[in-house]
């Protein structure tokens, strides 16, 4: 099987640059996969603002840093949600280039961490194998556990942002069976498919408010105020 085209930003690639091929990936490389259902929504959105947000505190996208998306029952091929579109545009992330994926066992097996809508989702990905169960979580349950990790115990961003990414990963897992979520409903991001253009934006505001945190730990920046 051919390996699928990767679309994050590699090492020593512009902002700009939106598609990165498996081959001739920087072989000190972390890839982030954002997976949801259609990959037409949920994902597509955290991708894309996982991406505008690191930009912004790094200045670029790179180091190895890879974010891209897939759907367990994604529309291969499909444009992203013109709604979604608008809730990155909203936030003054790029929209353009993306097309939707199905899930394949590759963009498991290559993904350094997992981060999923739902816990469903996070259940299918687990189910593929591939040892993927320590570094798949749901995206606000790894936003749980990243606030309770001291940043001074993560290495320091002049290492480069891929040892600091793998320890992140590390840290979180070691703790997930001891910070539950409050109820079932605490780790869901749920679907805005065909909903109107407000649910969208309130969908978009929870991937925020999650993505925040994690971004913040990964770059050791915190967000602009």
């Amino acid at each position: 099987m051919t390996a699928p085209e990767g679309r994050g930003i590699g090492n020593g690639d512009s902002a700009a640059e939106i598609t990165t091929t498996f081959v001739g990936l920087p072989r000190d490389s972390f890839r982030i996969l954002h997976v949801s259902t259609g990959n037409v929504c949920r994902s597509p959105i955290t991708e894309r603002l996982t991406r505008h947000f690191v930009q912004e505190r790094l200045g670029i996208l790179g180091g190895g840093l890879i974010v891209e998306s897939a759907g367990t029952w994604g529309h291969e091929g499909a444009p992203m949600e013109a709604h979604a579109e608008t809730v990155l545009a909203d936030f003054g992330a790029d929209a353009s280039g993306f097309t939707g994926r199905e899930l394949l066992d590759e963009h498991v097996i290559r993904a350094d961490l997992v981060l999923t809508a739902t816990r469903d989702h996070r259940a299918q990905v687990i189910s593929m194998g591939h040892s993927a169960g320590l570094r798949t979580f749901t995206l606000k349950e790894f936003t749980r556990l990243v606030k309770a990790i001291d940043p001074a115990t993560l290495p320091p961003l002049e290492e480069g942002v891929v040892g600091r990414a793998r320890a992140l990963v590390r840290a979180a897992a070691a703790l997930r069976g001891w910070l539950l979520a409050p109820n079932a409903e605490a780790d869901e991001v749920y679907d805005p498919y065909g909903a109107p253009l407000t649910f969208f934006r309130s969908i978009g505001d929870e991937i925020h408010q999650a993505l925040d945190p994690v971004v913040t730990a990964l770059t050791g920046v915190p967000a602009r105020t």
